[in-house]
């Protein structure tokens, strides 16, 4: 094995790296930034060529130096730093589904025009051996979130108190009608009026929905970047770790040609003979022969495997901002989607597959990908600290297909079950969810002309069937 210092990506996944929406930044362990990538560059305006290779991470956030996530990450110790320097409004915290990662958010004025909200996250990058040769940070402006939270919020107040207005004058239009049939013609035109003007209001509402749904699948893209990182990082560290091995048996299969070739110069044939025949049980070539093709297989493995994920998690990504409605395999879409997720689930539960006979359906698939992926991560985030189970069943049930996502979790208590798709709400800490996820899901599924459900039992789990039709209906409920 070769002492030589390597880098801590392969070139193929440099530019992977550098050309990844979401913005992100690694470092050695020695704290010298190795990339900086141009979705960094773009959100702090400070160019790779001037941060790569320093030890300035620290300068697009804070006025002094201090150290950031991915430096409390090579030191490895958070006691005597994270009290001086993060605070409780910083929601400061270990990962509780990446081993070793973790997270913060804080508000910078100085970002922008008007200061940006970011929330970081920052995992360990480690060698074949285990052991930590740097970190990588990932960067997220939620600011449009946070802006857009508000915007809704102060929509559905606005809204409530307007159909709360026309409901009154409705009613009392409607008393007029009653005593006053010669009233009715003007009575008529009024509400015609206050219609167009709800219908209006309804939709604005259906575009600000519009929105929140990608900012919350970027969102949840931001989230699940350091664990996709880390589930490369796994095949390319045996592939680093494969063309050491070959390079060895390079070098012994040169010494055995090498040996041919003096034994065709050689004057003295018996003796070159013996040499070659000294370095051929030394090499052992039928060893070379067994372990050459299987060091070849398994990291062509792991470059497939690589290119799988990347491939997942740009089918993923995509919009749908033409609405075109496509004939899907829906299997397809879960097994792309589990991928993409595979690093929240697999400390925590174990996924079982019960794919049923069902056809192709008609539907946006990256928009039905993100409810899979809400009721997915939210299972796996209800289970405790015990190995749990998230089950996956599809089914054809007339002419409809379901979904059916099964888990061991700690279940919704009855008083929620009717608030769970409600927007905003949530169960979980401040910082952990914005309560849109099942909202959005639920107007999803609704915009399919389909239907979602649940059942739960507290401490035995909780059941989601998505019921969608096979084809498409252009009457379908709009988001």
């Amino acid at each position: 094995m070769s002492s030589i210092q390597q880098p801590l990506f392969e070139p193929q996944i440099s530019e992977f790296f550098d050309g990844c929406p979401v913005p992100a930044f690694a470092i050695d362990n020695n704290h010298v930034i190795t990339h900086w990538n141009k979705a960094c560059e773009h959100i702090l305006g400070m160019p790779a060529a001037s941060m790569v290779g320093t030890k300035k991470q620290w300068t697009p956030f804070y006025p002094a130096e201090r150290p950031v996530l991915a430096d409390l990450i090579v030191n490895g110790s958070f006691e005597n730093v994270v009290g001086m320097y993060y605070h409780d409004n910083d929601n400061f915290q270990k990962s509780r589904l990446i081993p070793g990662a973790v997270e913060a958010e804080k508000f910078f004025p100085h970002l922008g025009n008007e200061g940006r909200w970011l929330y970081f996250s920052a995992a360990p990058l480690r060698d074949q051996n285990g052991q930590i040769v740097g970190a990588i940070e990932v960067l997220q402006d939620v600011t449009a979130q946070k802006n857009a939270e508000l915007d809704l919020r102060r929509m559905w107040q606005e809204l409530e108190m307007k159909v709360e207005q026309r409901t009154s004058e409705l009613a009392v239009a409607n008393q007029k009608m009653e005593e006053d049939l010669l009233r009715r013609v003007a009575a008529e035109a009024e509400l015609v009026k206050r219609n167009a003007a709800l219908t209006e209001l309804n939709r604005k509402l259906s575009m600000a929905q519009e929105q929140l749904m990608q900012s919350e699948k970027l969102a949840s893209i931001g989230q699940l970047a350091a664990g996709v990182a880390h589930e490369i990082n796994n095949p390319v560290g045996y592939i680093f770790s494969n063309f050491s091995s070959l390079e060895t048996y390079i070098e012994s299969l040169l010494k055995v040609l090498d040996a041919y070739q003096r034994l065709d110069n050689a004057e003295d044939k018996a003796a070159a003979s013996l040499e070659l025949q000294a370095i051929q049980k030394e090499v052992d070539l039928d060893y070379l022969k067994e372990d050459i093709p299987a060091l070849m297989s398994e990291s062509r493995e792991g470059i497939s495997r690589v290119r799988k994920i990347v491939q997942d998690l740009k089918d993923f990504s995509r919009t749908d901002t033409a609405l075109e409605w496509q004939w899907v395999n829906l299997h397809n879409g879960i097994d792309s989607t589990l991928n993409i997720v595979s690093n929240e689930i697999k400390y925590k539960a174990d996924v079982i597959k019960n794919y049923g006979d069902i056809p192709e359906i008609e539907c946006l698939p990256s928009q039905i990908n993100q409810v899979v992926m809400n009721l997915i991560v939210n299972a796996a985030q209800s289970i405790g600290e015990q190995r749990g189970s998230i089950s996956i069943a599809t089914r054809r049930v007339d002419e409809d297909v379901e979904i059916e996502i099964q888990d061991t979790g700690c279940g919704i208590p009855a008083e929620n079950l009717t608030k769970i798709f409600d927007p905003f709400f949530t169960t979980k800490p401040v910082g952990k969810g914005t309560g849109l996820g099942l909202s959005l899901s639920y107007g999803i599924i609704q915009k399919h002309g389909g239907d979602i459900s649940v059942r739960s039992v507290v401490d035995a789990g909780t059941t989601f069937v998505l019921r969608i039709p096979i084809k498409h209906k252009d009457d379908a409920s709009p988001v």
